[in-house]
């Protein structure tokens, strides 16, 4: 079983969960499901009941109630090591911006036998940052240590503007007046939820300078967002701008806009692309939606990650769905004589592992 580096994704959850407790994973929604529904009956649960039974000696697609009682009686622990490990994932790069009580990266590598890196979510850092300072001065040059310290041993960084105001930025960095007067506003919140453009810039640009690669979310996700400003195709101006730092921009999950997002992965060269939770969430139709992407993003340019979160189940999910995706889509190529088999197996392995460890190294 050929390896995979999770490029993106998070920690999981220590402890037993309910039903609803579960089923909260398997939806971008903050909301249960309406009355007499289950976020099962989506692709994603689907995917979940197809792969994940086995690994608890269940039968595929076993009714959910009964899955969830075998993963109870084994506990999360356990659950969390089985599935893990039949991931088949080499490697974990792991935002660690997230809320709640989750597995750090190292705690997630000795549960599946892996190795681990993080990802420094730039917001985050800001809002621990703004914590503990008391002007804008002293703000920006604690920032400005910890985002270098960040670029020495992290595997790259992370940005959530799309969440925080959408894409469509001015390109530019913004001057040093600009963003200490919108430190002035911002630092009496105590670290508050940071949604001032002018500071978004400046996270983007102070993490670019680097030189390391910075991840940024685009396309679906909760709705804390507004889709249509989540179009990659809104960072055109900003990726031009930023090319004289030699930043890799690394464009996340993408859709519904993977096709821009691999037209944007083509023209530039320090832009790379990947799909993240959207073969999960995709399901059964993943197989379509590779295919997509395949079109027009270089195959150095395309990575593979789960985006997994709270669940050891989205991990398997994720890489499941990825090696049957890329068996299917490329295998039919081979056998319509488009592909020779070597190239589709060297395809596989740059999708899977090799671009990540390329560029993050």
């Amino acid at each position: 079983m050929p390896q995979l580096v999770d490029h993106h994704c998070h920690g999981i959850l220590r402890e037993d969960l309910t039903r609803d407790g579960f089923e909260a994973y398997l939806t971008e929604s903050p909301d249960p499901a309406p009355p007499g529904t289950s976020f099962f009956d989506t692709q994603l649960g689907f995917a979940v009941r197809r792969f994940c039974p086995p690994l608890l000696g269940l039968d595929p697609h076993c009714e959910p109630d009964v899955y969830l009682r075998e993963r109870a009686k084994l506990g999360a622990e356990e659950v969390a090591r089985r599935l893990l490990t039949a991931a088949g994932i080499a490697e974990f790069y792991v935002d660690t911006g997230l809320p709640g009580d989750l597995t750090t990266p190292q705690e997630l590598a000795g549960l599946s036998g892996a190795t681990a890196r993080e990802i420094v979510r730039l917001e985050h850092l800001a809002e621990r940052t703004a914590a503990a300072a008391k002007d804008p001065a002293e703000f920006l040059a604690v920032l400005d240590g910890r985002i270098a310290e960040a670029a020495r041993t992290a595997a790259g960084f992370k940005s959530v503007v799309a969440y925080r105001h959408g894409l469509d930025l001015p390109p530019e960095p913004p001057g040093r007046r600009a963003v200490e007067d919108a430190l002035a506003r911002w630092l009496p919140t105590g670290g508050a939820r940071i949604t001032d453009p002018v500071l978004l810039r400046h996270l983007l640009w102070s993490a670019a300078r680097t030189g390391r690669p910075l991840q940024l979310h685009t396309g679906f996700g909760d709705p804390d967002l507004r889709l249509h400003r989540a179009d990659p195709l809104l960072l055109t101006e900003f990726i031009e701008a930023v090319r004289p730092t030699r930043c890799t921009l690394v464009l996340l999950h993408c859709y519904p806009y993977h096709r821009q997002a691999g037209y944007l992965a083509q023209v530039y060269p320090h832009v790379y692309a990947d799909l993240g939770l959207t073969l999960s969430h995709t399901g059964a139709r993943a197989t379509a939606v590779l295919a997509e992407m395949l079109e027009l993003t270089p195959f150095g340019k395309l990575l593979f990650s789960t985006d997994a979160h709270g669940l050891p189940e989205l991990y398997l999910v994720g890489a499941r769905l990825f090696r049957d995706a890329a068996a299917e889509v490329l295998g039919s190529w081979v056998e319509r004589g488009a592909w020779a088999d070597a190239d589709a197996d060297r395809v596989r392995d740059l999708v899977g592992a090799g671009n990540a460890r390329r560029i993050y190294a």
